[in-house]
């Protein structure tokens, strides 16, 4: 199975607004599900994968520090709790489908999530069980866009897929605004940054960059989009040397 694959070691971000579906907070049931249903898909292909979730869905560190009057540090800190809450969750669902996985925490917090170790975390992979990462890189003024190419880096992912909901790539301006939206099938580093495309943060792209790991950028809805990646097929927008 995994000679079929062209990626076997990967790291999948999914953002928190992908969790809420079509509610306007929170966590959709059905979405958990589907994205658990293609990871479970792609695991049993024999490919490693790890996983970081964003907390939009829950808490936004940089929009609610002003509202309600914390420093962002602060703000921070409550979305990388966030992101834990989203982990637990993705973790029961796949606990469900009998997919072997451990929740780590860049924050100790022994009850609920392992502390992050490398070596261990890469060892679970070779053992086959799914590592969903949360609380981000552990320190605040860092996205979890960030914490996701740090970890690609340092478990030495062969890609990074980047998970969004109902936009099937990197387009010049948002499809869900402009009918006239130029869809990217392949862009470089550079060009995401000269470009100014947003569509995830330059320290993140910088990360990828240096550790030669391309990005795909796709609609998660897409039935069979992960094992596609992996199996080497052009689906969303590839971003890479």
């Amino acid at each position: 199975m995994v000679s079929n694959l062209k990626y076997k070691r990967v790291l999948l971000k999914i953002s928190g607004e992908a969790l809420m579906g079509n509610q306007g907070f929170g966590i959709d049931p059905v979405v958990v599900n589907e994205v658990a249903q293609q990871i479970k898909s792609v695991h049993s292909l024999g490919a490693e994968i790890a996983v970081v979730v964003g907390g939009g869905n829950i808490f936004r560190g940089v929009q609610n520090c002003t509202k309600l009057g914390m420093p962002q540090a602060s703000a921070d800190y409550v979305g990388m709790l966030a992101t834990v809450m989203n982990g637990s969750v993705l973790q029961s669902m796949l606990r469900n489908l009998e997919v072997p996985c451990r929740l780590v925490s860049a924050i100790e917090m022994h009850a609920i999530a392992e502390p992050y170790i490398r070596y261990k975390a890469i060892r679970h992979l070779e053992k086959g069980r799914v590592v969903i990462f949360s609380a981000g890189t552990g320190n605040p003024f860092f996205t979890t866009d960030t914490a996701a190419g740090l970890r690609a880096a340092e478990i030495d992912a062969q890609a990074m897929l980047m998970a969004k909901n109902k936009v099937d790539g990197i387009y010049d301006k948002d499809p869900r605004k402009f009918a006239d939206a130029k869809k990217f099938d392949k862009l470089t580093y550079e060009d995401l940054i000269k470009k100014d495309l947003k569509i995830m943060d330059v320290s993140a792209v910088s990360l990828c960059k240096e550790n030669k790991i391309p990005l795909f950028v796709f609609d998660f809805e897409a039935k069979d989009a992960i094992a596609k990646i992996l199996k080497g097929e052009n689906i969303g927008t590839y971003v890479g040397e």
